[in-house]
């Protein structure tokens, strides 16, 4: 009878278990130039991920931040701007396609893209109005999404 209770406890917290999910933490550099030559990039710029997921911002060159881009955050989820030259790192639960700016080279093309379980704010976002150095990498981060 005992061994049949240890069993059955033994069976319960297994089956309990396997149903919490574990968050992953990804890392995004921010950096002067990036792997593949470019300058004034986050590394990697595309990003997938599950909600409760955190991205923590690692400030790898000097002078740069992590920051929502106006209009590409889904509803609900809260902007942030992080201070320059600082890691920070976020806990992203809102599903939906947020995209990220580096405040200093925003001009320069420096931004990235979130993409939180399913992109339910797409059409949103790609409305959001960008500066012109930044627009050929936001259409190719779009083009990734829509290619998923």
């Amino acid at each position: 009878m005992r061994t049949l209770k240890t069993f059955a406890l033994a069976i319960a917290l297994a089956v309990s278990s396997a149903s919490v999910a574990v968050a992953a933490d990804h890392q995004i550099e921010m950096l002067d130039q990036g792997s593949d030559g470019e300058i004034m990039v986050f590394e990697p710029a595309f990003l997938e991920i599950e909600p409760g997921d955190t991205v923590t911002f690692v400030p790898t060159d000097p002078y740069h931040n992590a920051a929502t881009i106006e209009g590409m955050i889904p509803e609900g989820a809260e902007p942030f701007t992080s201070e320059l030259s600082e890691e920070v790192t976020l806990t992203f639960d809102v599903p939906g396609v947020y995209g990220i700016r580096c405040d200093p080279h925003y001009m320069m093309g420096m931004v990235a893209m979130i993409v939180v379980g399913d992109p339910v704010n797409l059409e949103e976002a790609q409305q959001a109005e960008v500066p012109e150095g930044a627009q050929g990498r936001i259409d190719a981060l779009f083009a990734q999404v829509e290619a998923q």
